[in-house]
């Protein structure tokens, strides 16, 4: 595909391939990165603010305990529990306490804040560690230890923590929220998830201009190559730095000067060749015409000659024959070669010319003909009759008789079957019925036939812009070569310059 919508398309499956491969890979590495370093900070800032306000905490709240509850009367009242309460919230930095002590057996419990705070917000677990004594060992002075654990009441975080005055004295219990702290880190867990966003949005920024810088000669490339494939082998990358593309670079233009150099090369030989074949016909051709017409006078003269001679004249008047033939095939291919070779376009009836074609040439008794009358088809009537020689001839020199040609129009078609009831093509053979010189058969190299004939006929369905194909029958019995050519090869005639047409009137002058 070429043109700007080509090269649209093209660019639009390039950025789907190799491009956002490069963005994806960029994007998740980015936020891999991103979000294990946001998900460290953000641990190791939160077990700092949740450390830092418990060790503040549980560091005033044993102080309090030493310094009130402590120094209350044993036992001490309701009212003793009450106020040592207040006055250790009131002076904390911000969290309810709640004291504990039992008096004739019988619980005495003072609040801080009997709505905030009271004995049945502390988990059972905690209050059955706080009141268990621990045994002294040399690692142990205290029996009693402060214990803590963070809990959730009504969805809210909090800190609770509880300790027994040693020696005899209330337990005091503390209730710390930490919905501050909650917010904090939400507030930064959203500075995380914005900046992990804004490194997303950067690694694709940053893979989208590594991409371009990277694709953007691999593009060059790739159009060079098309246009190199396209024929234009001057076609050139204007190569700077030193790196591995510079390196692609350099490496594309001596490969497409080398490729230049090679093809140009080629095409000289070719064409010498070319010439060389087209020279050595045309020069055959005027001493080929002297020995045709002696071969002929031997060939009227040849039952008056002594008999041992004879078949010598005969041979020798068959072999010119096929030395003229040969000629004039080889005549016929350099002008396909060449591009020279020319339509004289007529309106024909394809039954009239097929029929012309076989009783010229005494096939009418190995020839069953299925074509309508009537069917009129634009094209060169020579050209049609070299095809279809060719293609009947070989029929009944390969396959036998009877050769049976089916003659139709499909569409805007017209389709000529030649079937024949031999033993078939090879299958190893098939692929190259058309080529040049190809014998089936390396210990038959020499056959009556040039080797030329079916190749010049499907050069002569080319130029008409038509097709020949070669298979075996599906039943096995012979093989099928089907011609297919265009209905009005008139269209040939605006690409005259190309192909070489010419038009013929009805009366069948050249115009």
């Amino acid at each position: 595909m070429s043109g700007p919508a080509g090269r649209t398309v093209l660019t639009g499956l390039r950025w789907t391939s190799l491009r956002l491969r490069l963005v994806v890979v960029f994007g998740l590495v980015a936020l891999t990165a991103a979000v294990s370093a946001s998900g460290i900070a953000y641990w190791l800032n939160r077990e700092a603010v949740l450390t830092r306000t418990q060790d503040s905490v549980l560091g005033d709240f044993r102080r309090q305990m030493q310094n009130r509850a402590a120094t209350l009367p044993t036992p001490p009242t309701r009212d003793d529990l009450q106020s040592a309460a207040v006055q250790m919230a009131s002076s904390s930095p911000g969290y309810d306490v709640l004291l504990v002590d039992e008096h004739e057996g019988k619980p005495i419990v003072g609040y801080s804040d009997l709505d905030a705070f009271t004995r049945q917000d502390v988990p059972a677990s905690l209050q059955k560690q706080v009141g268990k004594k621990q045994p002294m060992t040399s690692g142990n002075t205290y029996e009693y230890h402060l214990f803590w654990q963070r809990t959730s009441i009504g969805g809210a975080p909090y800190l609770v923590a509880g300790t027994k005055i040693i020696g005899g004295g209330p337990t005091g219990y503390l209730l710390k929220s930490l919905d501050q702290e909650r917010q904090d880190l939400n507030s930064l867990a959203w500075s995380l998830g914005i900046a992990t966003a804004l490194a997303l949005v950067g690694s694709a920024l940053l893979a989208q201009g590594a991409a371009t810088t990277v694709l953007r000669p691999v593009q060059r490339l790739g159009d060079a190559a098309r246009k190199l494939g396209e024929g234009k082998l001057d076609t050139r990358l204007v190569v700077s730095g030193t790196d591995e593309l510079a390196d692609l670079s350099r490496t594309f233009n001596r490969t497409a000067s080398a490729l230049e150099k090679k093809v140009a090369d080629m095409s000289a030989r070719e064409e010498s060749s070319r010439r060389f074949v087209a020279d050595m016909s045309h020069e055959l051709r005027t001493p080929l015409t002297a020995i045709t017409a002696v071969a002929e006078v031997l060939e009227d003269e040849a039952d008056s000659l002594d008999p041992m001679i004879a078949p010598a004249v005969h041979l020798v008047v068959s072999e010119t024959r096929r030395l003229n033939d040969l000629v004039e095939n080889l005549m016929e291919v350099t002008r396909f070669d060449a591009g020279t070779a020319r339509m004289v376009l007529d309106t024909v009836d394809v039954a009239d010319q097929v029929t012309a074609c076989i009783d010229a040439r005494a096939w009418l008794d190995a020839v069953d003909l299925d074509a309508e009358r009537g069917m009129m088809v634009r094209l060169d009537p020579r050209r049609l009759d070299v095809i279809l020689a060719n293609l009947i001839g070989n029929a009944l020199k390969h396959g036998g008789s009877p050769v049976r040609v089916a003659v139709r129009i499909v569409g805007e078609e017209l389709v000529i079957e030649v079937r024949d009831h031999g033993p078939g093509i090879p299958e190893d053979v098939l692929p190259h019925v058309f080529d040049r010189f190809y014998k089936a058969s390396a210990s038959r190299p020499r056959s009556e036939g040039s080797g030329l004939g079916l190749s010049i006929a499907m050069e002569n369905a080319h130029i008409h812009g038509g097709d020949i194909t070669a298979a075996n029958s599906p039943d096995g019995d012979g093989a099928v070569f089907v011609l297919r050519l265009p209905v009005d090869a008139e269209r040939l005639t605006s690409e005259a310059g190309e192909h070489g047409v010419e038009d013929r009137n009805e009366e069948g002058g050249a115009t």
